[in-house]
């Protein structure tokens, strides 16, 4: 992960990224638990190349096609790109689920608490608030070596 997030780094410039979460998987099949986190930036780049970017790091990752919610080494998401929105099948934004997401909310709450997610524009902060969701997630509070905190 953070041999991707360096990468990532590099084509995007530079990033403040989110401790790790420790998360049970969603999915039925049986895999062993997630690592999430989320990592801020600025680019000039639109975002149909910063998901190819993305889609770029999993498969340098190993990532393969397989079940959907299946294990896989490497999950990158755009989750918003400033107050764009697009319903575009290769690329909705904001992520579909993300408001109803506390492994994806809780990491985002830690680099952008006050992040308008449209098309309501509540704060990330408000959603991870307002959430009803049971699901367990745990900071392992590891971070990445010249990121804050």
């Amino acid at each position: 992960m953070a041999a991707a997030l360096a990468r990532l780094g590099d084509a995007l410039g530079p990033l403040d990224i989110a401790p790790l979460y420790r998360t049970p998987p969603l999915s039925p099949t049986p895999q062993p638990e997630y690592l999430n986190t989320a990592a801020l930036g600025a680019t000039r780049r639109p975002p149909d190349e910063v998901l190819a970017i993305a889609k770029a790091l999993e498969l340098a990752a190993g990532r393969r096609r397989g079940p959907r919610l299946g294990p896989r080494p490497l999950d990158v998401d755009l989750l918003v790109y400033g107050g764009l929105t697009s319903d575009a099948p290769e690329l909705t934004l904001p992520h579909p689920g993300l408001a109803h997401r506390r492994f994806a909310l809780a990491p985002l709450a830690d680099v952008a608490p006050e992040l308008p997610v449209p098309p309501e524009g509540r704060t990330v902060a408000e959603l991870l608030a307002e959430l009803d969701d049971p699901s367990p997630v745990e900071r392992i509070g590891w971070r990445l070596r010249g990121t804050p905190g």
